[in-house]
Parts: structure tokens; C-alpha cells; sequence
């Protein structure tokens, strides 16, 4: 039985996302200096937590994440399985309702995902929760493309398989440039604060055909037979390969809450 995929939902994706890259620590590590984890009562969201890519990174660190949220089943079992016995909360939940109780936390975030959002809805929620003085922060983890002619050749690749293919991309330019006029237009955040950094991730080719198979917007635009097509071209490039250096750029949007 073929597996149908639609924007959006990440069912039949859960057990790939194990293969996919993390963040910048470089990042995190400076945007928690700024928004002062360590401080006393200080505690973390992850909202639209998928299965705790984002997390991993922040335990790494030793941040005191609390609570993680997340709508999708598939995706918050892998999360709890992965996270919870590092004191992670899971709830079910969603950016526009969160389950978390009134100013119960100081720092959300939002990994790849808040282009999902309703974001006037997922604002106001977000003031709801935050503490006084607490942040929100968006951040996506593209890959730097122009850093890597092998990722430039397989790009290409995948735009002569499905020509008018039109990327739900978790970073581009295209959604992110209004992105600082977007957390300050409910007039619930000020102070947008960007930070991004450079990384690279060394996977082997079976993590990395599996980081691709992980991705929705490609399977639901490219079909069954054209994403396996896909795959074939991508499996080609990397055939003489014995390691993939995957070369990812960690942008993220930092505001403070308005109370």
C-alpha cells in the first residue's frame, strides 16, 4: 500500500527524522546567554517539537527544557521515546494552543516549524505562557546550498525530475524575509533579535538518503514515482561517496515578550 503524503503532516515521516541534521550550537549557545538560561526558575518550551531535534541540541547544552509540544502522534512518540527520560514533558498540543499554563515559562522555541503556524494566533498563546521579560525564537536550519557544488549539482537534480516543484522551505528567503515584521505585528514581542551561524554535519549515506526521505514538501508535490526518482539521482551523486558533508546554516529570530 503506497503512503499519500499532504503538507503539513508528518505521519509517515516520524522514523526518518532520527537521520536529520541538529542546530548550530554556536547559536544556541549565544542566544542562551541572551535570554539568560541559567538564571533561577528558568525553563524552556519547544513548540512544534517534531521528535526532538531541537531538543537533543538544548539537553546537549545542559538547558532546562521543560515542557515539549507537539500535534502529531507519530512524531511526539519518537520525541518521547528519544527525550523523555532526560525529564522532558511532552504534551499534545499546537503553537495556536499549547496546553502550557499561564506564565509558566521563560524561552519558546520554534524549530522549522513556525511556518506552519496561524501567527497571530500562535502570539498571542505565546505571550500567554511567557513569564515577563521571557523570548520567542524562530529558527530554521537551511541547507547552505552555494557552500557545496555537490548540493548545488543535486538541487539541480531534483528540478529536472519535478521542474515545477516549489520548495515549503524551512529557511528561505522567500518566507523569512518579513519574518522580524511577523513577531512584532500583534504588538505582543519587540526587540528582534537575528543570529545565524555556519555549520557543517558529516553523515554517512545511509543517514543521509534517510534525512531526505524525511522531507514532506518534496514527496507531496514530487508523487511516489517521482520522489523515488528523486532518490535514485540523489543516490547517484553520492555513490563513490563513503561520507556526506552537508554543509547547514542556523538562522534564528529572537523577540521579547510585551507584558
Amino acid at each position: 500500500m503506497k503512503q499519500k503524503f499532504k503538507h503539513g503532516d508528518f505521519t509517515n515521516l516520524a522514523k526518518n527524522y532520527i537521520n536529520r541534521p541538529g542546530y548550530s550550537l554556536l547559536v544556541l549557545r549565544n542566544l542562551g546567554s541572551y535570554v539568560g538560561v541559567g538564571e533561577d526558575n528558568f525553563f524552556i518550551a519547544d513548540v512544534g517539537a517534531g521528535t526532538g531535534k531541537l531538543m537533543e541540541n538544548l539537553l546537549e547544552l545542559d538547558y532546562p527544557c521543560r515542557f515539549a509540544v507537539e500535534p502529531n502522534d507519530a512524531m511526539r512518540s519518537e520525541g518521547i521515546r528519544l527525550t523523555s527520560h532526560r525529564g522532558v514533558k511532552w504534551l499534545e498540543g499546537s503553537a495556536e494552543y499549547t496546553g502550557l499554563e499561564d506564565e509558566s515559562v521563560n524561552w519558546i522555541l520554534m524549530a522549522s516549524s513556525f511556518h506552519w503556524t496561524q501567527p497571530e494566533l500562535a502570539l498571542k498563546e505565546f505571550k500567554r505562557i511567557l513569564k515577563p521579560g521571557g523570548f520567542f525564537t524562530a529558527l530554521w536550519n537551511p541547507r547552505d546550498l552555494e557552500r557545496s557544488s555537490l548540493h548545488m549539482k543535486i538541487e539541480e537534480r531534483i528540478h529536472e525530475i519535478v521542474p515545477d516543484i516549489k520548495r515549503v522551505s524551512s529557511g528561505s528567503a522567500k518566507y523569512t524575509k518579513n519574518i522580524e515584521n511577523t513577531l512584532v505585528s500583534t504588538g505582543d514581542f519587540k526587540d528582534v533579535l537575528f543570529v545565524e551561524a555556519s555549520h557543517e554535519v558529516v553523515m554517512s549515506k545511509e543517514r543521509y538518503m534517510g534525512a531526505w526521505k524525511s522531507v514532506n514538501d518534496i514527496q507531496v508535490q514530487a508523487g511516489t514515482e517521482g520522489f523515488q526518482k528523486i532518490l535514485e539521482a540523489i543516490d547517484y551523486e553520492i555513490k563513490d561517496l563513503s561520507k556526506v558533508a552537508v554543509p547547514y546554516k542556523t538562522r534564528s529570530w529572537t523577540a521579547q515578550v510585551i507584558k
